[in-house]
């Protein structure tokens, strides 16, 4: 290795190592706000609060790594640039694209090692994140309920004025109401004296065991004028028992952290296999969906097995397409009121398995678009490099003002754009690899454009005064200026 190639490594690898340290601080601290209801108030030691983050942290590397890579690029160059050092190197007969060597080998290397981590670290983080969150609550199931507010568990909202027992599992002051149908605006309310949180480590049940208390529920009557008396029944028991469901806890407010969605718990050949199954499925549903709606059009009856002409029957005209002509107008109500009811059956059948397959097709995209974020964000660190090594040249400015604007501002655009990409391609709107690619696709033109202006010194990427000068001739015009006396 030369030494200008030791150089350049050591000066980007220390800011490039500075720069991810602060932003996965940053994004440690994003997490923390985003799961602040599991953690505070639920009595957790510091313990299981480090392992709770530490399974949360490599969920944030696809985020920080790419833009770590573009903020030390622009950042390493422009230093150089800014202090004459690039014209130093010119000078001697190395190019822009020789400085870049060592350190291309260098992203390389590093994109190599964010699939490896992406492919094994964090699908295994995953699993155990997702998992962990219900392990605390089976070993802790006073986690469940916070003290004083009202806490969301699976169809009910529970308060609680105080917890005592050594766990916290004793509670006193207890008010739940039960979630119903909306559209009826039925209230279902139970309060209770005391009671205590029985949990299991083995299974998803919490058990929640009532004393002493009055259970309240809303009647509908039947007449309209009997729902403005507001009647409701009354009970009291001595004690009551409530299965809480630990699975409805864990995944109430976020869909992405479902046990039934593992799609990015898995790694590349997990889900290769899993895809082929879910494509197999999905195929399945669809030919026997079709099979069942031509049976039942009794086509294939008709085909199959024509019936024995009957000497009995009623003859129909010849020649004027009316099949109906033989039959009286009580007959054919009753024929149309059949044939209407049959295509009703139908069409209710064909809505409600479109959805089936929607939802099931769905699926399928989640797990395409795991599948291909694994090479995404290898890809996207050696895209990051190439935009961020020749822009740095380019404005020749280093350390933490103008670099850092470009990198969020690309950051946020390849960001943007790629999330779009997910959520359109999630609801089938257009090809997995497409969505998932977007930005990619998006932001390599500009990266072959940046690199190719930086190697050939061609300078800025608009001539800015050739923008600005209409603007500032009209605005003369406008606004012409008092000459001082002399």
């Amino acid at each position: 290795m030369k030494i200008l190639d030791k150089y350049l490594l050591k000066t980007f690898a220390g800011t490039f190592a500075s720069v991810f340290v602060i932003l996965f601080f940053i994004f440690i601290l994003q997490t923390v706000w985003l799961f602040i209801s599991e953690l505070a108030g639920k009595d957790l030691d510091f313990v299981l609060v480090i392992k709770f983050l530490l399974f949360a942290m490599p969920r944030i590397i696809p985020l920080v790594l790419p833009l770590s890579v573009l903020l030390a690029s622009i950042m390493t160059f422009g230093s150089l640039a800014e202090n004459y050092e690039f014209a130093a190197m010119k000078s001697s007969g190395i190019s822009l694209q020789r400085a870049m060597k060592g350190l291309t080998i260098f992203i390389l290397v590093l994109s190599a090692c964010a699939f490896v981590f992406a492919n094994n670290v964090i699908p295994y983080a995953e699993y155990k994140f997702i998992n962990f969150r219900k392990d605390i609550a089976q070993m802790k199931p006073a986690m469940a309920i916070a003290e004083g507010q009202f806490s969301d568990v699976g169809t009910y909202n529970i308060k609680v004025n105080k917890k005592s027992g050594e766990n916290g599992n004793i509670l006193h002051g207890i008010t739940i109401h039960k979630k119903t149908n909306m559209f009826d605006g039925t209230k279902n309310v139970i309060r209770a004296k005391d009671g205590e949180l029985i949990g299991n480590e083995n299974s998803n049940i919490l058990k929640l065991v009532l004393n002493d208390g009055y259970y309240y529920e809303d009647i509908i009557p039947k007449k309209y004028e009997e729902k403005k008396k507001l009647p409701f029944a009354k009970s009291s028991f001595q004690k009551y028992i409530i299965n809480l469901d630990l699975s409805k806890l864990n995944n109430a407010q976020d869909p992405d952290y479902e046990i039934s969605n593992t799609n990015t718990m898995l790694n590349v050949n997990e889900l290769r296999y899993t895809l082929d199954s879910l494509n197999k499925s999905y195929k399945k549903d669809v030919l026997s969906f079709g099979d069942n709606i031509y049976q039942r059009t009794g086509i294939n009856y008709i085909r199959t097995a024509p019936p024995a002409p009957d000497p009995q029957a009623k003859k129909f005209p010849s020649g004027n397409g009316n099949m109906l002509a033989g039959y009286s107008n009580a007959e054919k109500a009753e024929i149309y009121k059949i044939a209407i009811g049959n295509l009703s059956s139908a069409k209710y059948s064909i809505e409600g398995t479109k959805i089936e397959l929607e939802s099931k097709q769905k699926i399928i995209n989640s797990h395409w678009i795991a599948f291909y974020d694994k090479f995404v964000i290898a890809y996207a660190c050696l895209l990051m490099f190439f935009i961020g090594a020749p822009l740095g040249a380019i404005i020749r400015k280093g350390g933490l003002g103008l670099p850092i604007v470009f990198a969020v501002l690309i950051f946020i655009l390849y960001h943007f754009i790629n999330t779009f990409g997910k959520k359109v391609a999630q609801e089938n709107g257009i090809p997995p690899f497409l969505g998932c690619t977007l930005s990619s696709l998006i932001l390599t033109p500009l990266a072959i454009l940046l690199t190719y202006r930086a190697t050939n010194d061609i300078g800025g990427m608009i001539n800015m005064d050739s923008v600005l000068q209409p603007f500032q001739k009209f605005f003369q015009k406008i606004f012409p200026q008092k000459q001082l006396p002399s």
